[in-house]
């Protein structure tokens, strides 16, 4: 027995003290995972000796390796907590430009605009075009315009769904029958919604319906003007169903210099979808009335849904989807190198990191509102610090006899 042996099992026992402090310090901390001392026992052996003439030396700490597992996931209720549940890490830029990757996910706004971790690091994510909603290819920073309103948008469409009365009269009226029949007045049958400008002005538009002489047809006027001509006409079939329209789509020409006298944009056409129309026996009435426009409007709120989606709230009404949270993974995961604030870094061993967006393929779902706890096991990092404590104080023995016997070997006379 040599003091190598109990020396190298010294150091071994406590490294692996030092793995387990680490895993019981971080028991709270969001996201983190734990890792195990791996041992490999050291052997002397001289060259073309056969295995008989090869003696061990003592121990050594082969690896410190991480455990991936899935952590529990707890709600918070914060609309910018995600917790991953699955395969995946968030990736992060570094206010240093590098690129980082986290299971934490709490997540905060900070003043301009930008979605980052507690370190400061950017949360990475595929933007999403407001108006055709693809998003892009590559994963970008995350921002939002918190110091400057969004841009209005023009009104491109009107939608509504209305019922007009089956047992109306002719707009014009009888003077034929006994008693007459007396004309209908335009305003009867009608509705108004804003559209918006180019610079976000509303402007009234009103729709009026007057009952023609031709079964299930309706003229369709935008004005109380009786001069004034129809923008065109609906027809209803037998059963009160919408047929069609003519001209097809009808149209609206909108002046916004009724609301916007200071240099207002150009008159511009708005389409009227009215397919969703009824003709039945009961009184007119509007179930909905919806336009695509919007003024501009200063963000009020950000949350984050289960498949990512980062949704934004506007002052003016406006809730959309501005981001999807993007998530990274590896062949393999261990061979990450663990940097410090929840990060990890990629290296050679764990490969390149290959990104998708979360649900597909191998990649974890998202649970918005929560967050995922560290999977250290506290039970069993205790069980485990007793055992390595016995195997510090056993090298220890070892150590200690060894003495006696160089000692007893010292005092021969």
């Amino acid at each position: 027995m040599a003091f190598q042996h109990g020396l190298s099992g010294l150091n071994a026992a406590s490294k692996n003290l030092d793995v387990i402090g680490n895993n019981i310090a971080n028991s709270n901390t969001t996201g983190f995972k734990s890792s195990r001392a791996e041992f490999a026992d050291m052997v002397a052996a001289s060259m073309g000796a056969g295995g008989g003439s090869s003696y061990g030396i003592g121990v050594e700490v082969a690896a410190v390796a991480q455990q991936f597992s899935q952590g529990n996931v707890t709600v918070t209720g914060n609309n910018l907590d995600v917790a991953i549940n699955g395969n995946g890490f968030f990736k992060v830029q570094q206010p240093d430009g590098s690129a980082a990757y986290t299971r934490a996910g709490n997540f905060k706004l900070d003043k301009t605009g930008d979605l980052v971790t507690n370190g400061g690091a950017q949360v990475m994510g595929f933007r999403v075009d407001p108006t055709t909603g693809l998003s892009t290819s590559e994963p970008q920073p995350l921002s939002f315009p918190t110091g400057a309103p969004i841009q209005a948008k023009q009104t491109g469409a009107i939608k509504a769904t209305l019922n007009l009365d089956a047992r109306a009269k002719l707009a014009a009226g009888d003077a034929t029958t006994t008693p007459p029949i007396p004309a209908t007045p335009r305003s009867t049958y009608g509705t108004s919604i804003n559209v918006y400008d180019t610079q976000g002005v509303a402007v009234p538009v009103n729709m009026y319906f007057e009952k023609t002489a031709v079964a299930n047809t309706w003229q369709v006027y935008d004005t109380l003007d009786t001069t004034a001509a129809p923008r065109g006409t609906i027809t209803f079939d037998g059963d009160g169903k919408y047929v069609s329209s003519a001209p097809s789509p009808l149209t609206v020409n909108v002046d916004p210099s009724v609301a916007n006298p200071n240099n207002p944009p150009a008159p511009w056409n708005v389409t009227i979808d009215l397919s969703t129309a009824t003709q039945f026996g009961s009184k007119f009435a509007v179930a909905d009335l919806s336009q695509d426009g919007y003024a501009s409007g200063d963000l009020t709120s950000i949350n984050i849904s289960n498949d990512g989606m980062v949704m934004a709230s506007y002052s003016n009404g406006v809730t959309r989807a501005e981001a999807q949270v993007a998530l990274a993974n590896f062949r393999n995961p261990q061979g990450l190198l663990a940097v410090g604030g929840n990060n990890w870094v990629e290296s050679f061993d764990s490969g390149p990191a290959v990104m998708g967006k979360p649900g597909d393929g191998n990649f974890g779902a998202l649970r918005s509102g929560a967050l995922e706890d560290s999977n250290v096991d506290l039970t069993a990092e205790l069980v485990n610090m007793m055992t390595a404590q016995r195997a510090y104080q056993a090298n220890a023995q070892t150590i200690k006899t060894q003495d006696q016997v160089m000692s007893t070997l010292v005092n021969l006379r």
